[in-house]
């Protein structure tokens, strides 16, 4: 994928996730570094459990919001 798509994903994700779990998002800035780390982390455990849905936008998109719900679940942990 291009580096523009990967933007857009990632801000998506990081914007949908931050929706799901926090009520609210967070700032572009922010919402794409979720959403890319998200993605990252999101890939890695769904590869782990033979799942592979990125090689289209929407699997991408649903990926990267797994990935991305997961990472600020995590850090919701650590806060507390």
């Amino acid at each position: 994928m291009s580096i523009i798509v990967s933007i857009i994903i990632g801000a998506l994700a990081g914007f949908l996730a931050g929706k799901l779990l926090k009520g609210s998002g967070f700032g572009f800035l922010v919402n794409l570094l979720v959403g890319v780390v998200g993605g990252f982390l999101g890939g890695n455990v769904l590869s782990w459990l033979g799942i592979h849905w990125g090689d289209t936008f929407v699997g991408a998109l649903v990926t990267s919001v797994i990935g991305s719900c997961l990472l600020l679940w995590l850090v919701s942990l650590i806060k507390k």
